[in-house]
Protein backbone atom coordinates (compact mmCIF):
# COMPACT_ATOMS: atom_id res chain seq x y z
CA UNK A 1 0.00 0.00 0.00
CA UNK A 2 1.47 3.27 -1.21
CA UNK A 3 1.83 6.02 1.88
CA UNK A 4 -0.80 8.40 1.64
CA UNK A 5 0.11 11.58 3.51
CA UNK A 6 -2.34 14.09 4.43
CA UNK A 7 -3.84 16.36 7.29
CA UNK A 8 -6.29 14.55 9.68
CA UNK A 9 -9.88 15.84 11.66
CA UNK A 10 -11.29 13.90 14.86
CA UNK A 11 -14.88 14.82 16.37
CA UNK A 12 -16.73 13.97 18.74
CA UNK A 13 -20.53 13.17 18.30
CA UNK A 14 -23.64 12.21 20.46
CA UNK A 15 -23.67 11.86 24.05
CA UNK A 16 -21.07 11.87 25.84
CA UNK A 17 -20.01 8.99 28.05
CA UNK A 18 -17.71 7.84 30.90
CA UNK A 19 -14.77 6.69 28.11
CA UNK A 20 -15.69 8.55 25.18
CA UNK A 21 -12.20 10.51 25.32
CA UNK A 22 -10.31 7.43 26.26
CA UNK A 23 -11.19 6.96 22.30
CA UNK A 24 -9.85 10.29 21.53
CA UNK A 25 -6.52 9.24 23.04
CA UNK A 26 -6.30 5.95 21.74
CA UNK A 27 -6.42 8.19 18.09
CA UNK A 28 -3.94 10.58 19.38
CA UNK A 29 -1.63 8.28 20.91
CA UNK A 30 -1.18 6.32 17.66
CA UNK A 31 -0.71 8.90 15.27
CA UNK A 32 2.73 9.86 16.99
CA UNK A 33 3.38 7.04 15.73
CA UNK A 34 2.31 6.88 12.28
CA UNK A 35 3.87 8.78 9.52
CA UNK A 36 0.49 9.92 7.23
CA UNK A 37 -0.59 12.42 9.25
CA UNK A 38 1.11 15.84 8.21
CA UNK A 39 -1.59 17.41 10.93
CA UNK A 40 -4.51 16.39 13.68
CA UNK A 41 -6.60 18.71 14.00
CA UNK A 42 -9.48 18.25 16.78
CA UNK A 43 -12.58 19.77 15.82
CA UNK A 44 -14.64 21.34 18.66
CA UNK A 45 -18.11 20.80 19.11
CA UNK A 46 -18.28 17.50 16.76
CA UNK A 47 -19.47 18.41 13.14
CA UNK A 48 -20.67 21.74 13.56
CA UNK A 49 -16.88 22.71 15.28
CA UNK A 50 -15.53 21.46 11.61
CA UNK A 51 -18.63 23.74 9.75
CA UNK A 52 -17.50 26.78 11.60
CA UNK A 53 -13.77 25.84 11.39
CA UNK A 54 -13.12 25.36 15.29
CA UNK A 55 -10.31 23.77 15.52
CA UNK A 56 -7.18 22.28 17.63
CA UNK A 57 -4.04 20.99 17.34
CA UNK A 58 -3.72 17.40 18.85
CA UNK A 59 -0.80 17.18 17.85
CA UNK A 60 0.14 19.97 20.59
CA UNK A 61 -1.52 18.08 23.60
CA UNK A 62 1.37 16.89 26.17
CA UNK A 63 1.25 13.19 27.19
CA UNK A 64 0.00 14.04 31.09
CA UNK A 65 -2.40 16.22 30.10
CA UNK A 66 -3.94 13.55 27.03
CA UNK A 67 -3.58 10.60 29.88
CA UNK A 68 -5.60 12.75 32.12
CA UNK A 69 -8.63 13.54 29.88
CA UNK A 70 -8.58 9.89 28.75
CA UNK A 71 -9.35 9.13 32.47
CA UNK A 72 -11.73 12.45 32.41
CA UNK A 73 -15.79 11.81 31.41
CA UNK A 74 -17.82 13.84 28.75
CA UNK A 75 -16.60 14.84 25.40
CA UNK A 76 -12.80 16.89 25.86
CA UNK A 77 -13.41 18.06 22.05
CA UNK A 78 -17.33 19.13 23.24
CA UNK A 79 -20.05 17.52 20.92
CA UNK A 80 -23.33 18.17 18.97
CA UNK A 81 -26.67 16.62 18.72
CA UNK A 82 -26.81 18.59 15.21
CA UNK A 83 -28.03 15.10 12.72
CA UNK A 84 -26.29 15.94 9.64
CA UNK A 85 -28.58 15.58 6.23
CA UNK A 86 -26.93 15.87 2.60
CA UNK A 87 -26.49 19.54 2.50
CA UNK A 88 -24.95 19.76 5.95
CA UNK A 89 -22.44 16.91 5.09
CA UNK A 90 -21.54 18.77 1.71
CA UNK A 91 -21.18 21.87 3.80
CA UNK A 92 -18.05 19.32 5.93
CA UNK A 93 -16.77 18.03 2.70
CA UNK A 94 -15.96 21.84 0.88
CA UNK A 95 -14.59 22.12 4.49
CA UNK A 96 -12.39 19.14 3.99
CA UNK A 97 -11.60 20.28 0.52
CA UNK A 98 -10.47 24.00 1.90
CA UNK A 99 -8.04 23.11 4.17
CA UNK A 100 -6.74 19.69 2.32
CA UNK A 101 -8.40 17.34 5.05
CA UNK A 102 -8.01 13.52 4.18
CA UNK A 103 -8.57 11.85 7.28
CA UNK A 104 -11.66 11.88 8.81
CA UNK A 105 -12.40 10.23 12.40
CA UNK A 106 -15.63 10.97 14.18
CA UNK A 107 -16.14 8.97 17.09
CA UNK A 108 -20.16 8.30 17.87
CA UNK A 109 -22.97 6.11 17.74
CA UNK A 110 -25.67 5.02 14.52
CA UNK A 111 -26.05 8.94 13.78
CA UNK A 112 -22.25 9.47 13.48
CA UNK A 113 -21.51 6.46 11.44
CA UNK A 114 -24.67 7.82 8.91
CA UNK A 115 -22.57 11.57 8.69
CA UNK A 116 -19.51 9.27 7.94
CA UNK A 117 -20.96 7.24 5.25
CA UNK A 118 -22.37 10.20 3.45
CA UNK A 119 -19.33 12.51 3.53
CA UNK A 120 -17.49 9.67 1.95
CA UNK A 121 -20.15 9.60 -0.87
CA UNK A 122 -19.35 12.83 -1.81
CA UNK A 123 -15.57 12.58 -1.59
CA UNK A 124 -16.05 9.42 -3.97
CA UNK A 125 -18.61 11.38 -6.45
CA UNK A 126 -15.86 14.11 -6.46
CA UNK A 127 -13.16 12.54 -6.64
CA UNK A 128 -11.19 13.40 -3.57
CA UNK A 129 -9.05 11.00 -2.13
CA UNK A 130 -10.56 11.15 1.92
CA UNK A 131 -10.38 8.20 4.22
CA UNK A 132 -13.12 8.39 6.28
CA UNK A 133 -13.48 6.31 9.73
CA UNK A 134 -16.09 6.04 12.27
CA UNK A 135 -15.39 4.95 15.69
CA UNK A 136 -17.68 3.47 18.08
CA UNK A 137 -19.27 4.84 21.38
CA UNK A 138 -22.79 4.61 22.91
CA UNK A 139 -24.31 4.20 26.00
CA UNK A 140 -27.09 2.58 24.35
CA UNK A 141 -24.99 -0.22 22.75
CA UNK A 142 -27.35 -0.09 19.64
CA UNK A 143 -24.41 -0.62 17.14
CA UNK A 144 -24.97 -3.54 14.48
CA UNK A 145 -21.89 -5.63 13.77
CA UNK A 146 -20.21 -4.68 17.02
CA UNK A 147 -20.67 -7.42 20.01
CA UNK A 148 -21.21 -4.21 22.56
CA UNK A 149 -19.92 -0.74 22.65
CA UNK A 150 -17.61 1.51 24.16
CA UNK A 151 -19.61 3.56 26.70
CA UNK A 152 -22.36 0.68 27.69
CA UNK A 153 -20.11 -0.93 30.07
CA UNK A 154 -19.72 1.66 32.42
CA UNK A 155 -23.09 2.78 31.73
CA UNK A 156 -24.48 -0.61 32.69
CA UNK A 157 -21.85 -0.49 35.72
CA UNK A 158 -23.33 2.34 37.27
CA UNK A 159 -26.94 1.23 36.36
CA UNK A 160 -26.42 -2.03 38.13
CA UNK A 161 -24.72 -0.35 40.99
CA UNK A 162 -27.93 2.19 41.56
CA UNK A 163 -30.07 -0.42 41.31
CA UNK A 164 -27.89 -2.63 44.03
CA UNK A 165 -28.22 0.39 46.29
CA UNK A 166 -31.90 1.54 45.40
CA UNK A 167 -32.63 -2.66 46.73
CA UNK A 168 -31.45 -2.07 49.81
CA UNK A 169 -33.43 1.34 50.41
CA UNK A 170 -36.29 -0.04 49.33
CA UNK A 171 -36.27 -2.97 51.75
CA UNK A 172 -35.63 -0.92 54.27
CA UNK A 173 -38.75 0.92 54.15
CA UNK A 174 -41.02 -1.07 51.44
CA UNK A 175 -43.56 0.55 48.70
CA UNK A 176 -43.03 0.39 44.87
CA UNK A 177 -40.11 2.27 43.61
CA UNK A 178 -39.93 2.88 39.42
CA UNK A 179 -36.51 3.75 37.88
CA UNK A 180 -36.54 5.04 34.28
CA UNK A 181 -33.39 3.95 32.50
CA UNK A 182 -32.10 5.49 28.78
CA UNK A 183 -33.06 3.68 25.82
CA UNK A 184 -35.14 4.90 23.13
CA UNK A 185 -35.72 1.79 21.18
CA UNK A 186 -32.60 -0.51 22.98
CA UNK A 187 -33.06 -1.70 26.27
CA UNK A 188 -29.77 -2.98 27.03
CA UNK A 189 -28.82 -0.51 29.33
CA UNK A 190 -32.37 -0.89 31.13
CA UNK A 191 -31.83 -5.14 31.16
CA UNK A 192 -27.96 -4.04 33.09
CA UNK A 193 -30.62 -2.85 35.93
CA UNK A 194 -30.54 -6.57 36.96
CA UNK A 195 -26.69 -7.50 36.73
CA UNK A 196 -25.87 -6.20 40.18
CA UNK A 197 -29.23 -9.17 41.40
CA UNK A 198 -27.99 -11.83 43.43
CA UNK A 199 -31.12 -13.47 44.45
CA UNK A 200 -34.72 -14.00 43.16
CA UNK A 201 -36.09 -11.75 46.03
CA UNK A 202 -33.54 -9.03 45.38
CA UNK A 203 -34.70 -6.10 43.10
CA UNK A 204 -35.19 -5.19 40.42
CA UNK A 205 -38.58 -7.44 40.38
CA UNK A 206 -39.07 -6.21 37.09
CA UNK A 207 -37.90 -4.96 33.74
CA UNK A 208 -39.09 -3.70 31.41
CA UNK A 209 -37.56 -3.03 27.60
CA UNK A 210 -38.57 -1.08 23.98
CA UNK A 211 -38.41 -4.24 22.69
CA UNK A 212 -41.63 -4.90 24.23
CA UNK A 213 -45.04 -3.58 23.91
CA UNK A 214 -45.89 -1.94 27.14
CA UNK A 215 -49.52 -3.61 28.53
CA UNK A 216 -50.69 -0.93 31.90
CA UNK A 217 -52.46 -3.83 32.67
CA UNK A 218 -49.89 -6.48 32.82
CA UNK A 219 -47.39 -3.92 34.29
CA UNK A 220 -49.94 -3.11 36.81
CA UNK A 221 -50.17 -6.57 37.74
CA UNK A 222 -47.17 -8.15 38.35
CA UNK A 223 -46.57 -5.23 40.78
CA UNK A 224 -49.33 -6.15 42.72
CA UNK A 225 -48.25 -9.68 42.11
CA UNK A 226 -44.74 -9.17 44.16
CA UNK A 227 -46.36 -6.24 46.51
CA UNK A 228 -48.76 -8.45 47.95
CA UNK A 229 -45.88 -11.07 48.87
CA UNK A 230 -43.60 -8.68 50.20
CA UNK A 231 -44.89 -5.10 50.47
CA UNK A 232 -42.13 -3.75 47.89
CA UNK A 233 -41.61 -3.98 44.25
CA UNK A 234 -38.68 -2.29 42.72
CA UNK A 235 -38.94 -1.96 38.60
CA UNK A 236 -36.48 -1.03 35.97
CA UNK A 237 -38.22 0.73 33.09
CA UNK A 238 -36.69 2.00 30.06
CA UNK A 239 -37.47 5.59 28.38
CA UNK A 240 -38.50 3.98 25.33
CA UNK A 241 -41.66 2.00 26.28
CA UNK A 242 -44.33 1.93 23.70
CA UNK A 243 -48.21 0.91 23.69
CA UNK A 244 -49.01 -1.87 21.81
CA UNK A 245 -49.80 0.00 19.11
CA UNK A 246 -46.48 0.97 18.61
CA UNK A 247 -46.53 4.80 20.32
CA UNK A 248 -43.96 5.81 23.64
CA UNK A 249 -46.31 5.54 26.41
CA UNK A 250 -44.88 9.17 27.47
CA UNK A 251 -46.71 10.35 24.35
CA UNK A 252 -49.64 9.74 26.16
CA UNK A 253 -49.25 12.83 28.53
CA UNK A 254 -51.25 16.29 27.36
CA UNK A 255 -49.99 17.44 24.36
CA UNK A 256 -48.60 20.51 27.22
CA UNK A 257 -46.44 18.65 28.84
CA UNK A 258 -44.56 16.58 25.61
CA UNK A 259 -41.37 17.87 24.66
CA UNK A 260 -39.23 17.24 21.76
CA UNK A 261 -35.54 16.80 20.62
CA UNK A 262 -33.89 18.52 17.78
CA UNK A 263 -34.72 15.59 15.54
CA UNK A 264 -38.57 15.86 16.16
CA UNK A 265 -38.54 12.85 18.46
CA UNK A 266 -40.51 13.27 21.53
CA UNK A 267 -38.00 13.88 24.48
CA UNK A 268 -37.69 10.90 26.71
CA UNK A 269 -34.56 12.21 28.57
CA UNK A 270 -34.23 15.35 30.46
CA UNK A 271 -37.51 15.19 32.05
CA UNK A 272 -39.42 13.34 34.61
CA UNK A 273 -42.86 12.61 33.03
CA UNK A 274 -43.01 9.21 32.29
CA UNK A 275 -41.98 8.40 36.00
CA UNK A 276 -44.45 10.68 37.55
CA UNK A 277 -46.78 8.98 35.04
CA UNK A 278 -46.42 5.37 35.84
CA UNK A 279 -46.31 6.39 39.60
CA UNK A 280 -49.75 8.25 39.24
CA UNK A 281 -50.98 4.89 37.84
CA UNK A 282 -49.06 2.54 40.44
CA UNK A 283 -51.05 5.29 43.39
CA UNK A 284 -54.65 5.65 41.74
CA UNK A 285 -54.96 1.90 40.34
CA UNK A 286 -53.72 -0.35 43.42
CA UNK A 287 -53.56 1.65 46.16
CA UNK A 288 -50.38 1.92 47.46
CA UNK A 289 -49.27 4.82 48.81
CA UNK A 290 -45.63 4.85 49.58
CA UNK A 291 -44.81 5.26 45.43
CA UNK A 292 -41.80 6.65 44.42
CA UNK A 293 -40.09 7.14 41.00
CA UNK A 294 -36.49 8.43 39.25
CA UNK A 295 -35.18 9.46 35.94
CA UNK A 296 -31.41 8.59 35.53
CA UNK A 297 -31.18 10.72 32.99
CA UNK A 298 -27.50 11.73 32.39
CA UNK A 299 -25.89 10.49 35.48
CA UNK A 300 -25.76 7.24 34.03
CA UNK A 301 -23.50 8.27 30.60
CA UNK A 302 -20.99 10.24 32.04
CA UNK A 303 -20.91 8.96 36.03
CA UNK A 304 -17.11 9.62 37.48
CA UNK A 305 -15.69 6.92 39.71
CA UNK A 306 -17.70 3.93 37.82
CA UNK A 307 -15.79 3.37 34.87
CA UNK A 308 -15.67 -0.23 33.41
CA UNK A 309 -12.10 -1.36 33.05
CA UNK A 310 -12.91 -3.07 30.33
CA UNK A 311 -14.89 -0.37 28.37
CA UNK A 312 -12.09 2.03 29.12
CA UNK A 313 -9.48 -0.16 27.61
CA UNK A 314 -11.45 -1.04 24.92
CA UNK A 315 -12.35 1.94 24.20
CA UNK A 316 -8.88 2.96 23.88
CA UNK A 317 -7.91 0.30 21.34
CA UNK A 318 -11.17 1.06 19.19
CA UNK A 319 -8.96 4.84 18.78
CA UNK A 320 -5.66 3.38 18.04
CA UNK A 321 -7.51 0.34 15.77
CA UNK A 322 -8.82 3.45 13.39
CA UNK A 323 -5.52 4.85 13.26
CA UNK A 324 -4.03 1.01 12.67
CA UNK A 325 -6.65 0.93 9.83
CA UNK A 326 -6.02 4.09 8.22
CA UNK A 327 -2.19 3.59 7.87
CA UNK A 328 -3.15 -0.39 6.66
CA UNK A 329 -6.59 -1.07 4.63
CA UNK A 330 -6.75 1.34 1.66
CA UNK A 331 -10.80 1.70 2.73
CA UNK A 332 -13.35 4.12 4.75
CA UNK A 333 -15.51 2.10 7.42
CA UNK A 334 -16.23 1.48 10.98
CA UNK A 335 -14.23 0.32 13.58
CA UNK A 336 -15.87 -2.90 15.18
CA UNK A 337 -15.89 -5.14 18.12
CA UNK A 338 -16.07 -8.82 17.65
CA UNK A 339 -16.35 -10.91 20.59
CA UNK A 340 -14.08 -14.56 20.48
CA UNK A 341 -13.58 -17.39 22.97
CA UNK A 342 -14.69 -17.11 26.48
CA UNK A 343 -14.18 -13.38 27.05
CA UNK A 344 -11.58 -11.48 24.53
CA UNK A 345 -12.31 -9.31 21.71
CA UNK A 346 -10.65 -8.99 18.10
CA UNK A 347 -11.32 -5.11 16.08
CA UNK A 348 -12.59 -5.60 12.60
CA UNK A 349 -13.22 -2.53 9.92
CA UNK A 350 -16.66 -3.11 8.36
CA UNK A 351 -18.45 -0.97 5.20
CA UNK A 352 -19.99 2.36 6.98
CA UNK A 353 -23.68 1.05 4.94
CA UNK A 354 -24.31 -2.02 7.60
CA UNK A 355 -23.59 0.53 10.58
CA UNK A 356 -25.34 3.69 9.29
CA UNK A 357 -28.63 4.56 10.30
CA UNK A 358 -29.21 1.25 11.87
CA UNK A 359 -30.34 -0.18 15.67
CA UNK A 360 -29.64 -2.99 17.14
CA UNK A 361 -31.67 -4.65 19.61
CA UNK A 362 -31.93 -6.63 22.36
CA UNK A 363 -31.79 -10.44 21.41
CA UNK A 364 -34.92 -12.65 22.24
CA UNK A 365 -32.95 -15.24 24.23
CA UNK A 366 -31.56 -12.30 26.09
CA UNK A 367 -34.88 -11.07 27.68
CA UNK A 368 -38.14 -13.58 29.35
CA UNK A 369 -41.28 -10.84 28.65
CA UNK A 370 -43.61 -13.26 31.03
CA UNK A 371 -41.03 -12.80 33.65
CA UNK A 372 -39.93 -9.14 32.61
CA UNK A 373 -36.84 -10.15 33.51
CA UNK A 374 -33.38 -10.64 31.84
CA UNK A 375 -32.07 -14.01 31.03
CA UNK A 376 -29.17 -15.90 32.05
CA UNK A 377 -28.05 -15.21 28.53
CA UNK A 378 -27.78 -11.32 28.97
CA UNK A 379 -25.86 -12.02 31.96
CA UNK A 380 -22.99 -14.33 30.76
CA UNK A 381 -23.10 -11.87 27.57
CA UNK A 382 -22.47 -8.11 30.28
CA UNK A 383 -20.82 -9.14 33.04
CA UNK A 384 -17.24 -9.13 31.07
CA UNK A 385 -18.47 -5.68 30.45
CA UNK A 386 -18.82 -4.48 33.96
CA UNK A 387 -16.29 -5.95 36.02
CA UNK A 388 -17.10 -6.78 39.95
CA UNK A 389 -20.04 -5.52 41.26
CA UNK A 390 -20.10 -4.40 44.72
CA UNK A 391 -21.83 -6.85 47.33
CA UNK A 392 -24.50 -5.76 49.36
CA UNK A 393 -25.21 -8.19 52.17
CA UNK A 394 -28.72 -8.90 54.32
CA UNK A 395 -28.26 -9.72 58.05
CA UNK A 396 -28.20 -13.71 59.34
CA UNK A 397 -28.89 -13.56 62.94
CA UNK A 398 -30.89 -15.77 65.05
CA UNK A 399 -34.11 -15.08 66.02
CA UNK A 400 -35.11 -14.16 70.01
CA UNK A 401 -37.96 -16.38 70.58
CA UNK A 402 -39.76 -14.35 73.41
CA UNK A 403 -41.68 -16.26 75.46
Amino acid sequence: MAEFIGKAVVAQGGGPTAVINQTLAGIVLRSKQCRQFSSLYGAIGGVRGIIEENFIDLASVSFGNLIAVANTPGAALKSTRDKPDGEYCRRIFDIFKKHDIRYFFYIGGNDSADTCRIINENANENNYDLRVYHVPKTIDNDLLVNDHTPGYGSAAKYVAQAFSGIDKDNESLGGVYIGVVMGRHAGFLTAASALAKKKEESAPHLVFLPEYSFNTEDFLEKISNIYSVSGRCVIAVSEGITDPSGCPVIASLSDKNKEYDSHGNVQLSGTGALGDMLSDLVKSKLGIKRVRSDTFGYLQRSFAGCVSPTDAKEARECGEMAVVFSSNVERDGSVTIVRTGEYEVEYELAPLAEIAGKTKLVPKEFYDPHRSMPTESFFRYARPLTGEMPICETLKARIIKVK
